[in-house]
C-alpha cells in the first residue's frame, strides 16, 4: 500500500492555498474538557429553551468528548473579513475567510484536536460550523443554540478533537453568509489509511452571484418571498444575526437593504429528470470550481497511469450538481467521509453540503471534470492533465458523454463494514413532515418555522429512526448536525451519511445512534430554505 506524502498531497491547487496555516504541533490547551469559557473568555452559553435536556456545555456533552481523547493539537486562525475576490478573470466583492475563495485548507488526522481561532472582521456577526463532524455541542457553532454569535471585532476558538477520517466542510452558520466565500475544506486523514493512491485532487464546487452585477444573498432571498422587497433579517441560521451586504454599517445586527440593487435572479420553469421536479429558485450567474469561472478553469497536473484521489464537496447554497471527468470511470470510496463498498460509476449527483471521494486511473492527455447545475444554465469546470504539450484546454461548454450515462445514487450505496450500524430496532421513532412552497416561501417542517426554543426529544443511547415525508414539491438535502445516519432501504442498511437528498413527495427513512448528548439542528441545506425557516432541533433530554 502506497501512501501520498505530505508534499504530494500538497501539490494540489487547492491544498497549497493552505498550506501556510498549518502550525506546529503543540500539547497547549490539551485538555478536552476545556469548555467555550476558555476559548472566548466569557461564561458557559445556556440557550433559552424548555428545561430538562442536556445543553451544549453541560457535564454529559464534556463526558462524550473525553472518551474520544485528546491527541496532538494542530492549530489554525482564520479571520472573516470584508475582501475582493479573483474568480480566474472576474473579480467580486464579497465575505471571505483569509482572502481566499475556498477558505484555506485545513488537515489533520483523525484523533489530533482541531484549534481553530476565527477572528471576526466582518460588519456583522458570524460563527464557524464544521459540517459533518460530530464533536462537542458547545463548538457546532450554531448561533443562539450552541453558541452565542461572534460580534463584529471579536475573536472566538474552536476547540475539539476529531475523532473520524474523512472529507468535511467548515463554513458559517449565520443568516445567508455560507452563500458568500465563507467557506472552507477540512480533511482528515486515516493514519491507517487502506486506500492506494498516487495523487489527491480536492474538488469544491460552488454557485455564485455575491458582488456579480451588485447582487447579494440577502437581496436574492428577499426577491424570493412574496412581494420581492420583504426583510427577512437572518432567522433560520440564527435568529437575530443577520448576514448584512459587503460595505454596510458595522452595527451587528443591521438588516440587509430592502430593497434590492441588483439584477432579479428568480429562476422560473426549470426542471430536473434527476430530481423529479424544479431544480431550484435561484438563477445563479456563475458556478465554480476550486474558486475559478469555466473561462479560467483550475488545472490538476499528474501522469498518465497514476491513480488520483479526488475529493469532491458540493459547498453551493442552491444547486445539485451533476459530476463526470471525461474519458474516465469513477470508483466511490466514500460519501460524507464515510467508507461504502465500492462502487463504480460515470457520474455522480451531489447535493449541497455532500461530499464524494472517488478513484480514478488517469489516462494520458487533457480531460475537463464538468460539473452541471442540475435544472439550470451554465456548468463549472476544472481540468485535468497529463501532457507537457501545449494542447489546448477543453472549452468553457464542453459536455462529456459521461454526464449523461450512468450515475450513482446514495441510496444505492452500501457501507464498508467498518462503519455499517449494526442491526438493531428502533428504541424511538420521529416523524416529521417538510412543508411549505415555492409560491410563499413558507418553508418548515409540520408547518413551522424555525424557533431555537424547539425540541425534538430523544435520549442518549437510543437507535433513533426519523422518517423525513417531503408533502411538497420541491428537493431538499437534509442534514443532521452532530451524527451520522444510515440511509434505510427495503434489504439493507444504507451507507452512512450526514446530509441526504429528500425529493418530492417522497420519503426518506434514516437511523442513527444517538451518542453525541446536547442540542443539534436538523436543516435543509438549501440556504434560501433554510433561512426561510427550514430547520428544527434534536435535544438529549437529561
Amino acid at each position: 500500500m502506497y501512501k501520498p506524502s505530505r508534499r504530494t498531497l500538497l501539490r494540489t491547487p487547492i491544498a497549497a492555498a493552505g498550506a501556510g496555516l498549518l502550525a506546529s504541533c503543540t500539547s497547549f490547551g490539551s485538555d478536552p474538557s476545556a469548555g467555550p469559557e476558555h476559548a472566548s473568555g466569557g461564561e458557559k452559553f445556556v440557550p433559552a429553551g424548555p428545561k430538562g435536556y442536556v445543553n451544549p456545555s453541560d457535564p454529559e456533552v464534556l463526558a462524550a468528548e473525553r472518551k474520544r481523547g485528546a491527541g496532538r493539537v494542530r492549530t489554525f486562525r482564520f479571520t472573516a473579513d470584508e475582501a475582493t475576490l479573483d474568480l480566474g478573470g472576474r473579480s467580486v466583492r464579497t465575505w471571505a475567510y483569509n482572502e481566499e475563495v475556498p477558505g484555506p485548507l485545513v488537515r489533520v488526522t483523525a484523533g489530533d484536536m482541531l484549534d481553530l481561532t476565527l477572528a471576526n472582521r466582518l460588519p456583522a456577526t458570524t460563527t464557524l460550523h464544521s459540517h459533518g463532524v460530530r464533536l462537542r455541542c458547545d463548538m457546532d457553532g450554531v448561533p443562539d443554540l450552541t453558541q452565542r454569535a461572534i460580534a463584529s471585532g471579536d475573536d472566538f476558538r474552536y476547540r475539539f478533537t476529531v475523532k473520524h477520517p474523512g472529507t468535511y466542510l467548515l463554513h458559517s452558520h449565520v443568516g445567508m453568509q455560507p452563500d458568500r466565500a465563507l467557506y472552507a475544506p477540512l480533511i482528515v486523514e486515516d493514519p491507517k489509511e487502506p486506500l492506494s493512491y498516487d495523487k489527491e485532487w480536492l474538488v469544491i464546487l460552488d454557485d455564485w452571484l455575491d458582488g456579480v452585477d451588485g447582487s447579494t444573498p440577502d437581496e436574492v432571498l428577499n426577491q424570493l418571498k412574496p412581494g420581492g422587497s420583504m426583510d427577512m433579517g437572518g432567522m433560520a441560521m440564527g435568529p437575530g444575526h443577520h448576514s448584512q451586504s459587503p460595505g454596510g454599517s458595522k452595527k451587528a445586527h443591521a438588516s440587509p437593504a430592502k430593497k434590492s440593487s441588483g439584477p432579479n435572479r428568480v429562476l422560473h420553469k426549470s426542471h430536473s429528470r434527476m430530481l423529479h421536479g424544479e431544480g431550484g429558485s435561484v438563477a445563479y450567474p456563475c458556478y465554480l470550481v476550486n474558486g475559478r469561472l469555466p473561462d479560467n478553469p483550475s488545472v490538476f497536473r499528474c501522469r498518465p497511469g497514476d491513480r488520483v484521489r479526488l475529493r469532491i464537496i458540493n459547498a453551493g447554497s442552491e444547486s445539485a450538481f451533476r459530476v463526470a471527468l471525461g474519458g474516465h470511470k469513477m470508483t466511490v470510496t466514500h460519501t460524507d467521509g464515510y467508507p461504502v463498498k465500492h462502487k463504480q460509476t460515470d457520474s455522480l449527483l451531489i447535493g449541497m453540503a455532500e461530499r464524494y471521494d472517488v478513484l480514478v486511473t488517469v489516462h494520458d492527455g487533457v480531460f475537463p471534470l464538468v460539473a452541471l447545475p442540475e435544472g439550470k444554465k451554465g456548468r463549472a469546470l476544472a481540468v485535468l492533465r497529463t501532457d507537457k504539450k501545449s494542447r489546448n484546454l477543453p472549452s468553457a461548454d464542453v459536455h462529456p458523454d459521461e454526464l449523461d450515462r450512468e450515475t450513482v445514487p446514495a441510496r444505492r450505496l452500501l457501507p464498508d463494514d467498518s462503519v455499517a450500524l449494526r442491526e438493531r430496532d428502533p428504541d424511538r421513532e420521529l416523524r416529521i413532515r417538510i412543508t411549505g412552497s415555492m409560491e410563499k416561501f413558507d418553508w418548515g417542517f409540520d408547518h413551522k418555522a424555525y424557533s431555537a426554543q424547539q425540541r425534538h426529544a430523544v435520549r442518549a443511547g437510543e437507535r433513533v429512526r426519523l422518517t423525513l415525508i417531503n408533502a411538497t414539491s420541491m428537493w431538499h438535502p437534509m442534514h443532521l448536525h452532530g451524527h451520522t445516519f444510515s440511509v434505510t432501504g427495503l434489504d439493507s442498511v444504507g451507507a452512512r451519511k450526514d446530509t441526504a437528498l429528500v425529493l418530492p413527495h417522497r420519503k426518506l427513512v434514516i437511523d442513527f445512534d444517538a451518542d453525541n448528548p446536547g442540542l443539534w439542528m436538523l436543516h435543509c441545506h438549501n440556504q434560501y430554505h433554510s433561512e426561510s425557516g427550514m430547520m428544527t432541533v434534536l435535544g438529549y433530554r437529561k
